[in-house]
This record gives structure tokens, sequence and C-alpha cells, in this order.
């Protein structure tokens, strides 16, 4: 899909962020990855998202991965994620890791130089 983002949109460098990350303690969570849906990288990516934006409603995250472009960028032209996928990936996955996620994303962010520290 071609996305028409400024080339300085904070959606950018959050993907290239998160493509960076080693989320091999998240996929450790999963049994199997169905590769035709939603991938564990974009479904943190939109989490992230969805909370830089003060969304935080499983809910309201669907609504925005169906209607906000930078929600569809982050998806890469994958069908958005339902609400109850949002909420189990919150829950199940995503907690069992998150703040060895956050601790590698706070590093990658150093490195290019977005927050001092």
């Amino acid at each position: 899909m071609n996305f028409r983002l400024a080339k300085d949109d904070p959606v950018r460098l959050l993907r290239y962020c998160i493509g960076g990350m080693d989320i091999t303690s998240l996929e450790k969570t999963y049994q199997r990855i169905d590769r035709n849906l939603t991938t564990p990288r974009q479904m943190l990516a939109i989490l992230v998202y969805a909370g830089m934006n003060h969304i935080f409603s499983s809910r309201r995250i669907e609504c925005a991965c169906q209607r906000d472009i930078n929600f569809m960028y982050l998806l890469e032209g994958k069908p958005a994620p339902d609400h109850a996928t949002i909420s189990r990936f919150r829950s199940k996955h995503l907690a069992l890791c998150i703040k060895e996620l956050f601790a590698q994303m706070d590093f990658l962010l150093e490195d290019f130089g977005v927050i001092l520290k």
C-alpha cells in the first residue's frame, strides 16, 4: 500500500524503531503465529502508537485501525485486528515482556538521538 505520510511523521520513527527491536520474548508467548494475520511486531506498534495518542480502549484502537492512515501504515496492509484480539494481545502476550521491550525501545530512541539521558 502506498501511504502519503510526511517524512518526519512520528509513526515512521515508531515503525523503524520497532522494526529494529528484538521481540523474541514477545514471540515466545505464542504457540504459533498465523502469518496471514497481524504479526506480534505490528500489534506492538499499534498499541504503542495508540498509547502515544491517548487511545487505550481496545474498541477505540480497533476503530482507529480501520480509519486512521497512521494505524493502517503500521498494519502494512493487514486487516485491522478486532477489539478482542487487541485485548488478548495486551493481557496474554505483551504483559509478560513489556518492561524488557520498553527498555529496548528506550535505548534505541536514545541511540537515534530522539531522547536524551
